[in-house]
């Protein structure tokens, strides 16, 4: 299986991005060092696909793979992308606030501690749907893990497509995400100019 080793912090800062949409409350103290050049059409689409992909932890082959489903539903190809990335298990569960970082989120899922309408998934890249019931298995619930974590997510605000009940660490998806409620600083349609040519 492919794993991304670049540390996280200087990803970031090479692609112009706040860790704060990773979860991550961490500040580079360094600065880009980059030199004035003029970045071309094509660096700036590369750049902004790049930073769907890291910020979603998705490889290029299902990114591709998505953008491609985007197409083939209604609407903007754009808007279709970055709705499905949101819909991703690992990113909702993020979102809930089950998890401090995306790739904490990525682990809860992968180690089988949810349950989506009462069955056991552990595929990150599950695509959620309206009126799916997400909840941590019973046995879960009380680990120090849980615990630690709502103590960090606290504060975090919750998109209003999602219902979430921390106590009983459970959510529902009420709604499919719009892209206005997706506050992902990624400009999309750089990214279908570069997979339309």
């Amino acid at each position: 299986m492919a794993v991304d080793r670049v540390p996280v912090l200087k990803r970031c800062r090479s692609l112009g991005l706040e860790p704060s949409y990773l979860g991550i409350d961490k500040k580079s103290n360094r600065e880009l060092k980059r030199a004035n050049r003029k970045v071309s059409e094509y660096g700036m689409q590369l750049r902004e696909k790049q930073k769907a992909k890291f910020i979603y932890g998705v490889l290029e082959k299902p990114f591709r793979n998505y953008y491609a489903k985007a197409e083939r539903m209604e609407g903007q190809a754009g808007e279709n992308l970055m709705i499905l990335l949101e819909r991703r298990l690992d990113s909702v569960i993020f979102r809930m606030g089950f998890a401090r970082t995306r790739r904490e989120a990525r682990q809860i899922v992968d180690h089988k501690q949810l349950l989506v309408n009462g069955k056991s998934v552990n595929i990150p890249s599950y695509l959620v749907k309206a009126g799916d019931v997400i909840e941590v298995k019973e046995k879960c619930k009380s680990s120090q893990r849980f615990k630690d974590v709502l103590e960090v997510t606290g504060g975090r605000i919750v998109p209003a497509w999602l219902d979430v009940d921390a106590e009983n660490l459970r959510g529902t998806v009420s709604a499919l995400p719009t892209r206005e409620e997706i506050d992902v600083p990624v400009n999309e349609m750089l990214i279908v100019e570069l997979y339309s040519k």
